[in-house]
């Protein structure tokens, strides 16, 4: 079961991998980093990967298909909405995100926690070296097995 940054020199293994983040989505905080940041600073990309993420989870959730996530301080959910069981992980809102741009790709990978899912691995990959099929299923794995704490 890897860690933080064994999580990350995984990911970073990739081909095409320019960087990689673990991502606090409720807070914009980095967890941890690897690699190149696309603007020159991890924690600017950090902060900008939770917008992208805050705004794929309130989009799922926004048609009602979804449980929503329970976040600390946030108030419950109206009546009728589905909930997650006391004492159970709150599954992550979104599976993945994908973000291509002319250079690269963005893929941003919710991460189940026992606490309250709020946490994403965000990999960057060059457009031209990079696997978007492999890195999806890889980035699957690692969320998978990462141990927090």
């Amino acid at each position: 079961m890897p860690g933080i940054d064994e999580c990350l020199r995984e990911a970073m293994s990739l081909p095409g991998a320019r960087g990689a983040w673990l991502v606090d989505w409720t807070s914009g905080l980095a967890l941890g980093a690897a690699g190149e940041s696309p603007v020159g600073d991890h924690e600017t990309t950090a902060a900008e990967s939770a917008e992208l993420a805050r705004v794929a989870a309130e989009f799922e959730s926004a048609d009602g298909s979804a449980a929503p996530t329970v976040l600390p301080g946030a108030p419950p959910p109206p009546p009728g909405a589905p909930s997650a069981a006391p004492g159970l992980p709150t599954a992550p809102p979104v599976e993945d995100l994908i973000v291509t741009t002319r250079t690269g790709y963005h893929v941003i990978r919710f991460v189940e926690t026992a606490f309250d899912s709020s946490v994403c691995l965000h990999l960057w990959l060059d457009r031209t070296a990079g696997n978007l099929a492999l890195a999806r299923i890889r980035l699957g794995d690692l969320a998978e097995r990462l141990v927090l704490g």
